[in-house]
């Protein structure tokens, strides 16, 4: 495939007409994805709705029969129990995903993304890294490259992009640099320095391109190195100049440090590193955030939540109750991230 990071239009028209190829596999795992994506943007929802409906008709039918007849049904079990969430609820109940801002906070209501499994994200680590598990789920598993994207040579090095399963961003996939290597979801120097490059690299060609990152033990769900890249030109609450990281005089309810220089937030990730303390990081073109925070499972996370990564600490909160999203006001927003954050 031509690059499909030169302009905003050459990377939204392969993303779209690879979803619509995708649901050509007539593949569950597929299904789901076109589905999340799909329900995520509405532009492609109007275009793939009605394939879509089609689909679910047909595996539908597929499950009752296999299922009535006492088979085994060959598919992956959280793709599985996601495709019986939707049956539960019907198709038509799949409500698209919304945003709203509440003070300086962006929340959106992702009503398909609740119906995800947790993989090792539900998980209490024991530290902040673990070996990679070739046993496990990680992106060299066969099934995986049905959902890539694009792969070849980014920012100088070999690097896959996926689709993300369950976005909440705008043309949000996962970048997978040097997939082969097996490599567990711990930065190296050289990895961080790769985020910001490539966040450099296509600031030019692509406004609002960024990179968000969870360390293992901070609601990284896979533990194969990927960095969540996205384009999205309206910046982000913690992108603000009102707060203090930022130059302003308000502070940030969640500790929050602000980088315009890659070697001073290694060194800063680094020291974390050093003292075992979990982080999301955040990549814009020239900036850097990162996010010191208390390891997943020392807090419960809010009914409405499954867990703050590095866009609900960079502002931008996600929940699956419609009822705590329409309710949820400045405050509780700046309460829960004052919790899960963790001073460095």
């Amino acid at each position: 495939m031509e690059s499909p990071f030169t302009t905003p239009e050459r990377l939204r028209r392969p993303f779209v007409d690879g979803l619509q190829a995708l649901l050509q596999q007539e593949s569950l795992g597929t299904f789901i994805l076109v589905c999340a994506n799909a329900t995520y943007d509405p532009a492609i929802y109007q275009q793939l709705a009605s394939p879509l409906r089609a689909q679910f008709d047909r595996l539908l039918q597929r499950f009752r029969h296999a299922l009535g007849a006492g088979l085994t049904l060959n598919e992956v079990e959280e793709d599985l129990l996601v495709f019986l969430k939707i049956a539960a609820i019907g198709f038509e109940a799949l409500q698209p995903t919304t945003t709203r801002r509440v003070g300086p906070w962006q929340l959106q209501f992702n009503h398909l993304r609740s119906f995800r499994p947790k993989r090792i994200s539900g998980r209490k680590p024991e530290g902040i890294s673990a070996p990679f598990n070739p046993q496990g789920f990680h992106f060299n598993k066969p099934f995986m490259q049905k959902e890539l994207f694009w792969s070849g040579e980014l920012g100088g090095r070999q690097a896959d992009l996926y689709y993300n399963k369950y976005p909440f961003a705008d043309l949000h996939g996962l970048l997978v640099p040097e997939r082969d290597q097996c490599l567990p979801q711990y930065l190296q120097r050289h990895h961080h320095d790769y985020a910001w490059e490539v966040t450099a690299q296509l600031g030019r060609t692509l406004p609002g391109a960024g990179i968000g990152y969870n360390s293992y033990g901070a609601f990284a769900s896979v533990n194969h190195l990927h960095l969540q890249l996205f384009v999205q030109p309206q910046a982000l609450p913690v992108e603000a100049p009102n707060w203090r990281h930022n130059s302003g005089d308000q502070p940030y309810p969640a500790p929050c440090l602000a980088f315009d220089a890659a070697t001073a937030m290694w060194q800063a990730i680094a020291q974390l590193h050093r003292d075992a303390i979990p982080y999301s990081a955040f990549y814009r073109s020239g900036r850097g955030y990162l996010f010191p925070r208390r390891p997943q499972g020392e807090l419960a996370p809010p009914p409405w939540s499954s867990g703050f990564t590095w866009s609900e600490l960079a502002g931008a909160i996600l929940t699956f109750n419609g009822d705590a999203y329409g309710a949820l006001d400045a405050a509780t927003v700046a309460n829960y991230l004052s919790e899960a954050g963790r001073a460095a």
